[in-house]
């Protein structure tokens, strides 16, 4: 007896739906593996190189992208290396457009302290620019490559102010203020004459600072920074030229000028510091990817709804935008 069409149909139905619970039920066992696989991983073992070395060596910290208003991860690792009497020296590699002033300004603290203990090189790749520089300042000698972008010294302040906008739409903005600075800049009115001149002030404040850091790394008299300091970028020879840096070269030269220095030869033990736990980095890929799959399944864009997440960046900001 032939079976109908309604019966193929169910048929298929029955088996389409139970691929799906298939499906899931292996997603869901994978994630369990995953997830207590990472979270049974010590910190500082097993997901990086981070664990104990026994006898002299050197850390390395690395510094990559935006550098955000939060930087207690990388300033607890130079304390903790700094009071390890095995660390040596440290290698702080810079990748950065710069970010945050006051993230800036306590690393750039952190690594002058340690830098007071022991010697500190740092070395920069494509970039090394505004608080990415600010970092490097205090290390015992700066190497960059022939076309790094460094410099960029200043500090930047801005904010989107709509109230054009808001005209056009019949939206009026009431506010209430304890003083006629309080609320500048605003999102709903212009800065005032007396609001820019405040505002001014802070940043060129924030300036004077950094310029005084630069002088004091770089043993250099306050007034040529100020010439140098007009913000824009400099190539790596071009930076070695005006005495920002010490030396053209790369990672590899600047860590083995520092195990020459430290007594540990041309190929010393080095240890990654300050990374970020890898358990939440593998949680991150997890749930993005279980994202994308939902996202998929109800026919829409992910990176339309969620773009990708940013660094946290508080207040003044001391970075290179082209």
């Amino acid at each position: 007896m032939e079976p109908d069409a309604d019966d193929v149909m169910g048929r298929a139905l029955l088996k389409r739906r139970l691929w799906r619970w298939r499906a899931g039920a292996v997603i869901a066992v994978a994630v369990a593996v995953l997830f207590a696989a990472s979270s049974s991983v010590p910190p500082g073992k097993g997901w990086s190189s981070a664990g104990k070395i026994v006898g002299p060596h050197l850390v390395r910290l690395d510094v990559r992208g935006m550098i955000g208003s939060d930087v207690s991860r990388w300033t607890k690792a130079l304390d903790r290396a700094g009071r390890d009497s095995a660390v040596k020296g440290l290698v702080l590699a810079i990748d950065s457009p710069g970010g945050a002033v006051t993230g800036g300004e306590e690393l750039h603290d952190a690594v002058e302290h340690f830098a007071q203990m022991k010697p500190v090189v740092a070395t920069m790749g494509g970039m090394g620019a505004s608080a990415g520089y600010m970092i490097a300042v205090p290390a015992t000698r700066i190497f960059a490559e022939r076309s790094t972008l460094t410099g960029s010294i200043g500090v930047l302040m801005e904010a989107p102010e709509f109230s054009g906008l808001l005209g056009r739409l019949g939206v009026n903005v009431q506010e209430l203020v304890s003083g006629p600075l309080k609320g500048q800049p605003s999102l709903t009115k212009p800065v005032t004459p007396e609001g820019r001149v405040m505002l001014q002030g802070v940043v060129n404040d924030l300036f004077d600072q950094f310029v005084t850091m630069v002088a004091n790394g770089r043993h250099m008299p306050v007034e040529k920074v100020r010439q140098l300091a007009d913000g824009r970028p400099y190539t790596g020879r071009q930076a070695l030229a005006a005495g920002l840096i010490d030396e053209v070269g790369s990672a590899r030269d600047a860590q083995v000028w520092l195990g020459k220095k430290v007594g540990l030869g041309d190929s010393p033990k080095i240890v990654r510091i300050g990374e970020a736990p890898k358990s939440f980095v593998v949680r991150h890929h997890i749930l993005g990817w279980l994202g994308n799959v939902v996202m998929s399944w109800l026919g829409l864009d992910v990176s339309g709804i969620a773009p990708q997440l940013q660094v946290p960046i508080d207040g003044a900001v001391s970075i290179w935008k082209p």
